[in-house]
């Protein structure tokens, strides 16, 4: 097997790492950004009958920017890290996440 076919295997746990702490570095970011847009210390859940459409939406919209932007953040300083470690890129030639 040739380096680029190993490295991704090895490549995962350091990524489910990476991954678990940029998911608690997001929910922190989310938490004080929803604190500083609302002024509320809890943001509305989509079952929560007493907020309304728009409040859920923007809610939601802010985390899944807020996830999507950390993530990605986290995901790319990783690969960076394992490429100058070992000179290969930690992924496939193309192709996203999914």
């Amino acid at each position: 097997m040739s380096k680029k076919r190993k490295l991704p295997l090895v490549y995962q746990p350091v990524g489910f790492v990476v991954g678990w702490a940029s998911g608690a570095l997001a929910g922190m970011a989310f938490r004080k950004v929803w604190k500083a847009v609302r002024h509320e210390d809890d943001a509305p859940d989509a079952l929560d009958k007493d907020r309304g459409w728009g409040e859920v939406l923007l809610a939601a919209a802010i985390q899944g920017a807020i996830f999507a932007a950390v993530r990605s953040a986290a995901d790319r300083t990783g690969a960076k890290a394992i490429e100058r470690s070992t000179g290969v890129w930690p992924a496939k030639e193309k192709g996203g996440r999914d």
